[in-house]
């Protein structure tokens, strides 16, 4: 396994733990530094990450450089800097043969998720924050307050980077942790953050199984049609809305690969609650039209046939 070491305190801290468990556990363990190249002396600081996972004993550890691009790719600078963090870590794991990159998000990390997400209105999903194991990712430390990690590193000796962006309150997350977490911890109580947490917890288990039932439902209701997809209109209205408005979600980004905003699952839904002969929507990266009690998504600009095709052999999709 691999540390994702930036080398600031939450990550230091778990390279330390890290280093004196794995002989323990077996697994051997190294570490990946990214070099974003965002600010001046960027290479030094990534080099002194390294110089500090080399003494606590990591190894293989990989420093990797890499370009953050923003523009044209719709994304904002922290957006973009995570894509091409997760890219490096990609090419780590392959270059290495890990089985998994430990990242040191902690607790109040997973707090400040919540809140921006509850902030912007971005569902359950975003509202559910980080999972403790994500594919080859793991976060143990997601139990741990940011406090104990810089306790950690001052008992270990260790000196961790301060990162300027951290305290930049241009950054939305940097305003939530220095001024909206402590207001509401100072006005509600000091359990603000862990039950913000928890909260997590239970949303992400619920959207597990909502998501599990969707996935097992969505093959029994939808058909091939000619350049997409048809969706039973009577199998949707039968549904309550959160299994409705997943299995439209679910629908078009498994087959356009579009990721719907609630106002357009809602737009969506509309045809099958609220049906008084609209014509299509044309979203995002999908068409939308109901036809004959289907719900017939497309790539935007198709002509829509009269419903399903059952011409490919095959009655499911």
């Amino acid at each position: 396994m691999l540390v994702g070491l930036s080398g600031g305190a939450d990550s230091l801290a778990l390279a330390a733990a890290t280093a004196f468990e794995a002989p323990r556990a077996g697994p051997g363990a190294g570490a990946v530094i990214v070099d974003h190249g965002l600010q001046h002396g960027s290479a030094e600081v990534a080099e002194a990450a390294a110089r500090q996972a080399r003494e606590l004993g990591l190894g293989p550890v990989l420093v990797l450089p890499v370009t953050v691009q923003a523009e044209g790719a719709g994304e904002g600078p922290e957006a973009a800097a995570r894509s091409a963090r997760y890219a490096a870590f990609d090419r780590a794991l392959a270059e290495t043969g890990a089985r998994h990159i430990l990242l040191g998000h902690t607790l109040d990390d997973q707090a400040e998720t919540v809140l921006l997400g509850l902030a912007r209105g971005s569902g359950p999903t975003s509202l559910s924050g980080m999972a403790a194991q994500n594919g080859p990712y793991l976060r143990p430390l997601l139990g741990i307050r940011r406090r104990q990690t810089r306790q950690a590193c001052l008992d270990a000796g260790l000196v961790p980077w301060e990162d300027p962006h951290n305290s930049d309150p241009r950054y939305g997350r940097v305003r939530v942790r220095d001024t909206v977490l402590p207001i509401l911890e100072r006005e509600l109580g000091p359990g603000v953050a862990g039950a913000l947490a928890r909260t997590a917890d239970q949303l992400r288990e619920d959207a597990e199984a909502l998501d599990a039932l969707v996935r097992e439902l969505a093959p029994e209701i939808c058909e091939p049609a000619e350049a997409g997809i048809a969706i039973s209109v009577a199998a949707l209205a039968a549904n309550p809305p959160a299994l409705r408005q997943r299995i439209i979600r679910f629908v078009a980004e498994s087959e356009f690969g579009v990721s719907l905003e609630r106002v357009h699952t809602l737009a969506v839904a509309r045809l099958v609650t609220d049906w008084h002969g609209q014509g299509a929507l044309d979203l995002p990266g999908v068409r939308v039209v109901r036809q004959h009690g289907w719900l017939i998504l497309s790539r935007p600009g198709h002509a829509h046939s009269k419903g399903p095709s059952r011409s490919h052999g095959t009655s499911r999709h």
